[in-house]
């Protein structure tokens, strides 16, 4: 992969983008996968996986637990296998979860079910003030030690295990749906049934992700009854080979890219909305209502269960023919960054007028201020939505005229988003 330089320009398009572009494969599905297939005895290969750093980052922690863990980049395949050898050593095994915020919810669940050992897990410094209070009180009400080493409810945490003895909890996932998918991928491990009662909000996209995703790999358990789960002790039995579908967060911006510059792009192995296990495929029916919506009238969309890609949308909002209200979006102040605050700065940047609520943003098109440079907050949603914006054309000449800062951001899901994007550009403005 190029090394990309501080401060990117992003080249406008000044030809309708074609032909097939192949998306890398869905982060929440790779690290998903990458802990049932640990959770179970047999080796397992996962295709299509996605290579980045929150997946590397989930792969290197099995390895440090015991666990083998081949990864083949060119291939796109991840061998998880040696179960038998995970929570072997005598030493404490200390884990970094970077900011990865699936690694570090899964991993903090994973080690607080094994049957021994001392992990100590810790982030960089953004990951110690994300939400872990209500994962960490479930565990210890099923029996895990679980030691705050810092500011009590947060990173670096300390766990001692002996394994969970099952029993009813309680959990409020409003903050993030990975603290209730975390206990219920390890729930069938505990030495009894687990009860686990819903007290708050949920995006359910994601849980029945998990829960299906759990069912393939050999441990189905029934949908929730009025907010409750209730889980046996199972055995994972997961196939041998698994594929991993393609992002469909990712493909947000390039389904994007094409709306705006009205292209004809296709995505390979992309699953269509409710045909794969992605919520965030929804997103192309949000860009059908744009289409046909009224021109000059507000907008309105409540992300709530497809957060991921509410950036996607409010990042174009300035090239919309009117307001655009984006609702449903108060819990993603707590996810990478605060990222309703910083897409309302950003966009002022951009000399927009934006009303930031608690849960809202809406946005009034103004003429966009050029030669600006876009902040992304160590975020990588922010880098890959303003670089679809700045690949519009605005001056009509083919010209740069918005740049993105710290454009590296965006290892963390998509690598060689930059270049794809150049790729892409390149091979239709020669044509």
């Amino acid at each position: 992969m190029t090394a990309l330089p501080e401060v990117l320009p992003i080249v406008p398009f000044t030809t309708p983008p074609g032909g097939e572009v192949v998306l890398p494969g869905s982060k929440s599905l790779t690290n998903r996968a990458l802990l049932l297939a640990a959770l179970g005895s047999e080796p397992v290969t996962l295709t299509g996986a996605l290579f980045s750093e929150d997946t590397e980052l989930m792969a290197e922690a099995l390895r440090r637990l015991g666990c083998t863990v081949d990864a083949d980049a060119a291939a796109l395949t991840l061998r998880v296998s040696g179960q038998a050898n995970l929570f072997r050593t005598e030493e404490p095994v200390d884990i970094f979860v970077g900011l990865a915020g699936t690694a570090a919810r899964f991993l903090t669940a994973f080690c607080a079910a094994a049957p021994r050992g001392v992990y100590r897990i810790d982030g960089i410094e953004q990951m110690r003030h994300r939400p872990m209070t209500n994962l960490i009180n479930a565990l210890r009400e099923l029996g895990a030690e679980v030691r705050c080493t810092g500011e009590e409810g947060f990173f670096p945490l300390e766990i001692h295990a002996h394994g969970l003895r099952g029993g009813d909890i309680e959990i409020d996932a409003s903050a993030s749906s990975q603290l209730l998918s975390a206990l219920l991928m390890v729930a069938p491990q505990a030495q009894g049934p687990v009860s686990i009662q819903l007290t708050g909000s949920v995006r359910w996209t994601y849980v029945e992700m998990t829960r299906h995703l759990m069912a393939e790999f050999g441990a189905q358990i029934p949908p929730a009854q009025d907010d409750r789960f209730t889980i046996d002790s199972i055995a994972y039995t997961p196939p041998s080979t698994y594929a991993i579908e393609p992002d469909a967060s990712a493909a947000s911006y390039w389904h994007m890219l094409n709306h705006m510059e009205k292209g004809s792009m296709t995505f390979p192995h992309l699953r269509a909305p409710g045909d794969g296990l992605q919520g965030d495929a929804a997103f192309v029916e949000v860009l059908q209502q744009v289409g046909s919506h009224p021109s000059g009238t507000p907008f309105e969309y409540n992300f709530r269960e497809i957060s991921d890609t509410f950036l996607t949308l409010a990042a174009i909002a300035p090239l919309l023919d009117g307001p655009t209200r984006i609702t449903g979006i108060a819990h993603t102040r707590a996810q990478e960054t605060d990222r309703v605050a910083g897409m309302a700065t950003e966009l002022r940047r951009l000399g927009q007028e934006v009303i930031e609520d608690e849960d809202t943003l809406t946005i009034t098109p103004q003429p966009l201020k050029t030669d600006q440079v876009i902040e992304t907050y160590g975020d990588h949603r922010f880098a890959m939505s303003f670089g679809v914006l700045g690949s519009h054309d605005l001056r009509g000449d083919g010209s740069s005229w918005l740049s993105i800062h710290h454009p590296e951001v965006c290892a963390k899901t998509f690598p060689h988003f930059f270049e794809l994007l150049d790729t892409v550009r390149t091979k239709f403005s020669a044509k």
